[in-house]
């Protein structure tokens, strides 16, 4: 890595304030070595409001522990054939609201007087005269690195162009608040399967903070978003049918889309770096993206510290588990089996803390191959073997 180019504007650029961005904020803010850095954090909002809901698992306390807003050490899976208690320690299953994130980042910023939040629109990014830039608010803001997170139309139009996978994982959620005792707190559903699959893999999560709180969300992993107004009728008939809810007072609301795809985002142009969904770090199988966000942005942390290149390129085991993503998404995306049947093949023959680290990319070899031996070969070896053909051709 270069000095500091004292003719920039800053020394990094951070592109969207999100998870991805924030998170590696607080990461660069940590390290010594990089206290003196100008960083410039720009979003097209204020980051007042509680729009997203992360969950994500781990077995110690983690990087963000301060901000959790419940954990559970219980997980249920439901299935039209049964319901399974998922066993997961040493793990935890935790919550972090956006509000508190984005509430301890500006906290954490107030007093340096090298970090600059600006709200602005971003529309254009690029590489000039050996810097990065921003264009935001019509304004050319330059870098060393711009780290970006925002999925501008160059990576839009990119990512419809190309003959990948386009699976969406769309979901609204209710914060709902009951007069009665009516939760656990201490165990969270993690999928409930009973609810109609005909628009393709549907559960529920619940996610209870006290007996009388919960964050109830409806998922689909399809082709087609609905109309707002039906997420709301299908919650309202999930609370009824399965938690006899009819009398209770909804306190918040998110909605949320998510790409499930094998479409290979752009790592990087030049010194701009993509990061979160644009730099293709949800993982395409599940949408889960918190984890590894705080992989990703520790690893860039480290490059910077070590004045070394923060372009981190995928290695090989990351490759393997794109292969198996992609996978998954043929045998979804063909109608080979369902998502219920897959995911309960695979939470009632394997412990669900494999399976929890299958999902976090983190298993062995002999651990992939326990795992992949629970779902039938005859429709998931045949998708391997076309998705591993059509990876080597690109």
């Amino acid at each position: 890595m270069q000095p500091s180019l004292t003719n920039s504007d800053y020394d990094y650029i951070i592109s969207g304030a999100g998870c991805a961005g924030i998170s590696l904020l607080l990461h660069i803010l940590q390290e010594p070595e990089l206290q003196g850095k100008r960083i410039l954090l720009i979003d097209s909002t204020d980051k007042i409001s509680n729009d997203h809901t992360w969950c994500y698992w781990e077995e110690k306390s983690g990087f963000l522990e301060n901000l959790v807003h419940h954990q559970w050490n219980s997980l249920v899976f439901h299935s039209d054939k049964e319901t399974i208690s998922l066993k997961i320690a040493p793990y935890s299953y935790k919550m972090i609201r956006s509000i508190d994130l984005y509430a301890y980042a500006q906290n954490v910023t107030l007093k340096r007087s090298k970090v600059t939040w600006k709200k602005a629109t971003v529309t254009g990014l690029g590489n000039e005269n050996g810097l990065a830039f921003v264009v935001a608010n019509g304004v050319k803001y330059t870098a060393e690195y711009v780290f970006n997170s925002i999925m501008l139309e160059k990576t839009k139009l990119a990512f419809e162009k190309d003959n990948c996978y386009k699976l969406l994982q769309h979901f609204k959620g209710w914060v709902i608040e009951t007069k009665e005792p009516v939760f656990d707190a201490g165990e969270a559903t993690f999928m409930d399967f009973r609810v109609g699959q005909e628009l393709g893999a549907t559960f529920v999560y619940v996610l209870p903070v006290s007996a009388n709180k919960a964050l109830v969300e409806y998922t689909f992993f399809n082709e087609k978003l609905l109309d707002r107004s039906a997420y709301d009728t299908l919650l309202k008939d999930y609370l009824k049918q399965y938690w006899n809810l009819d009398d209770y007072t909804i306190t918040e609301t998110e909605y949320g889309v998510i790409p499930m795809t094998n479409h290979r985002f752009e790592v990087n142009d030049g010194n701009v770096i993509n990061m979160g969904t644009a730099g293709g770090w949800t993982k395409a199988s599940s949408g889960f993206t918190f984890q590894f966000i705080q992989k990703k942005t520790i690893a860039i942390t480290q490059a910077l510290v070590k004045e070394k290149s923060p372009i981190i390129k995928k290695k090989l085991s990351d490759r393997i588990f794109d292969l198996y993503d992609a996978t998954l998404l043929n045998v979804l995306v063909n109608k080979k089996m369902t998502g219920r049947d897959v995911f309960y093949y695979l939470f009632s023959k394997q412990k669900a803390t494999t399976i929890l680290k299958f999902l976090d990319n983190e298993t062995s070899l002999a651990e992939d191959l326990k795992i992949l031996s629970s779902v039938p070969t005859s429709i998931f070896l045949p998708a391997a073997l076309k998705e591993l053909f059509s990876r080597g051709k690109k």
